[in-house]
């Protein structure tokens, strides 16, 4: 079903959609890093929030595109669209409902998570959180269109709107923040602009009934439960894993403000750098959801797992050379952002060798493996593991690490690599015991 002129095809635009993510958040901290230290390590807070929620939204796309790719797998392109039409009604409720709790429980949110930071990280945390919750339904809804494309097996239209919005958000940020000189507000307006665009343009070319999946004319707002409760059965088990998975983050990310002002900003900085290590694998998961997918509807599951193991080996040798650079020259990378104190900069560059060298080996196996479960129906599993996991090792080593042993971030990163690890081995145990592939039939 998929040669590899096809498999090139979709991957290249989804690790160029993927480099356009990573750039353009490196590219807000950058920009903003102009205005203060502060003011980085406010977005930065905020920025775990929202990708709790964002992942929310992913975890609901990707439950869609699951179901859309394996409908046009078998052959049946009116039941692909029409999970289309309901994926899209879902999705918006849903984050409609979400933007309206950000913005009505803004300051007892943020409060809540962060409570002990500085006023002045607070404050930005504040402004930029209430700006891009507004941006949450035009996210969801470019997410959910992205994915429906790439189920068709065109990732190159995603690619091409994310480097639009990226665009949008780029230029915007240099004319906000430099130009208008605007503190945080210049990173989030940008962002939502950015967001609206990406959210219409790919509606109005979802609505051709020339595409293989296309929304209909009128759109139905009409629920179709059967359709519902399939995409709800893999997206919801993939929502808690990735929203529990956050959770702990969010949980980790509160204990790393008792450290102070240095470990927040190096936590920071690491951490959008960092992006760069796995974006690679990450664009080999996501293309898993449509190559998998197809082929458990179509029965061949055979191509499916000659597919996973070659894209994960490549995968992880083009990810050892990004590591492997990055370390060499990670001074210069760190000293892209302005203001930040030789303390913090002596952090990031220590998370960051950790990191790839942690990346290199379980990656991939920890997080791109599970979506070719998904898309094969084995979404229970994935989601346990995951779950407790994260509680054992993410969270509990990193209170015995980080607080109890006195080291600090690192110690803290040292337990999310404990977490991959474990994942890891478990992943790749159950990938070729092959007990994931009885759930398609």
């Amino acid at each position: 079903m998929f040669t590899r002129k096809s498999l090139i095809k979709l991957l290249i635009p989804l690790v160029i959609e993927q480099l356009l993510g990573v750039l353009v958040g490196m590219v807000d901290g950058v920009m903003v890093s102009a205005v203060s230290e502060s003011a980085v390590s406010g977005v930065n807070l905020v920025d775990q929030i929202n990708v709790l929620l964002i992942n929310l939204f992913t975890a609901l796309a990707t439950g869609g595109s699951v179901v859309v790719a394996q409908f046009v797998g078998s052959g049946r392109k009116k039941s692909a669209c029409e999970a289309a039409n309901q994926l899209i009604l879902v999705i918006g409720g849903l984050t409609v409902l979400i933007m309206a709790a950000a913005l009505a429980g803004n300051r007892l949110i943020l409060n809540l998570i962060f409570g002990n930071v500085s006023a002045p990280i607070m404050e930005n945390a504040r402004t930029y959180f209430y700006i891009t919750a507004l941006s949450f339904p035009f996210l969801g809804v470019y997410n959910a269109c992205a994915a429906l494309f790439r189920s068709m097996g065109n990732s190159k239209v995603s690619m091409n709107i994310s480097l639009l919005m990226n665009g949008i958000n780029i230029v915007g940020n240099a004319i906000c923040i430099y130009g208008l000189r605007l503190g945080v507000e210049g990173v989030a307006i940008p962002t939502l602009i950015s967001r609206i665009v990406a959210a219409v343009v790919p509606v109005i070319m979802l609505l051709n009934p020339g595409l293989q999946v296309h929304l209909p004319r009128p759109f139905t707002f009409r629920l179709h439960m059967p359709v519902v409760l399939k995409i709800l059965g893999i997206g919801i088990p993939n929502g808690v894993e990735n929203s529990m998975f956050q959770l702990g983050k969010l949980i980790v990310q509160r204990w790393v403000t008792r450290f102070g002002d240095y470990a927040i900003a190096a936590n920071a900085a690491a951490s959008a750098i960092v992006n760069f290590q796995w974006m690679v694998l990450s664009a080999v998961g996501v293309s898993f959801l449509t190559i998998v997918g197809q082929c458990s509807g179509a029965g061949k599951m055979e191509e499916a797992k000659a597919h996973i193991k070659r894209l994960l080996l490549i995968g992880k040798g083009i990810t050892a050379g990004v590591v492997v650079i990055m370390i060499i020259f990670r001074y210069p990378i760190i000293g892209i952002y302005s203001n930040l104190s030789p303390e913090t900069i002596s952090i990031a560059a220590t998370l960051i060798i950790l990191h790839g060298i942690f990346c290199v080996l379980f990656w991939g196996e920890s997080f791109s493996l599970p979506n070719a479960f998904r898309a094969a129906n084995d979404v229970r599993f994935p989601m346990l593991v995951s779950v407790t996991s994260m509680w054992l090792c993410r969270i509990g080593l990193s209170y015995v690490l980080g607080i109890l042993l006195n080291l600090g971030v690192i110690g803290i990163w040292l337990a999310m690599f404990a977490d991959w690890g474990v994942r890891g081995v478990i992943f790749t145990y159950r990938y070729w015991k092959g007990k994931w592939c009885i759930h398609c039939q």
